[in-house]
């Protein structure tokens, strides 16, 4: 694996996990919304805006497949 592989897989990592974590605190949030009815609305929107980041998830992995792609076949070699 050479140095421009792993940079890229690195920083693909890196913007999956920060991903991961704002479905988390977004869902966990809108969870404890769901206690207050006044804060319902709020609630299902922090849902559905959780369940949009959980679409980016494929769509980093594929932009990281493409991004490896079109690296030159040297910067594969250590």
């Amino acid at each position: 694996m050479g140095h421009d592989e792993l940079l890229i897989r690195n920083r693909y990592e890196t913007i999956s996990i920060a991903n991961d974590f704002m479905i988390g605190i977004l869902f966990l949030i809108g969870s404890f919304f769901f206690f207050y009815p006044s804060m319902e609305t709020a609630g299902v929107w922090l849902f559905v805006i959780g369940s949009a980041e959980l679409l980016i998830r494929p769509v980093i992995r594929l932009a990281r497949h493409i991004h490896l792609q079109k690296l030159p076949s040297g910067s594969w070699d250590m």
